[in-house]
């Protein structure tokens, strides 16, 4: 069993920063890559960033203010979000593609998801 566990989500107001963390725990397995989506109330989940061995991609509407990173020795994925609007209010979904060493099979994990909210 694979665990993802998210924090640093909170509120702040506009133009403001925050960082996201995300560790894997659980059970062996390999990563390939980790990453961020979120969800606005009424909306559908919205891919953010991903990192995965040698690249980093964006979705469009944060590509500039938002930057991910991993620590590959702790299995942790950061997302620091710069310049925050009202519209990046959501809940942020941490998630990992990877392979499970038990069974040898590849899948994604998501974790339980942090609320930012960005309002003055």
């Amino acid at each position: 069993q694979v665990q993802l566990v998210e924090s640093g989500g909170g509120k702040v107001q506009p133009g403001e920063s925050l960082t996201l963390s995300c560790e894997a725990s659980g059970a062996s397995f390999e990563i390939y890559s980790m990453g961020w989506s979120r969800q606005a109330p009424g909306e559908e989940r919205q891919w953010v960033a991903e990192v995965g061995h040698d690249r980093r991609k964006y979705g469009d509407p944060v590509n500039r203010r938002f930057s991910v990173w991993r620590d590959i020795g702790t299995n942790k994925v950061f997302l620091k979000l710069s310049d925050l609007q009202p519209e990046d209010t959501a809940v942020y979904f941490c998630f990992m593609y990877g392979r499970l060493d038990a069974t040898g099979l590849s899948r994604d994990w998501w974790g339980q998801g942090t609320q930012v909210t960005v309002s003055s």
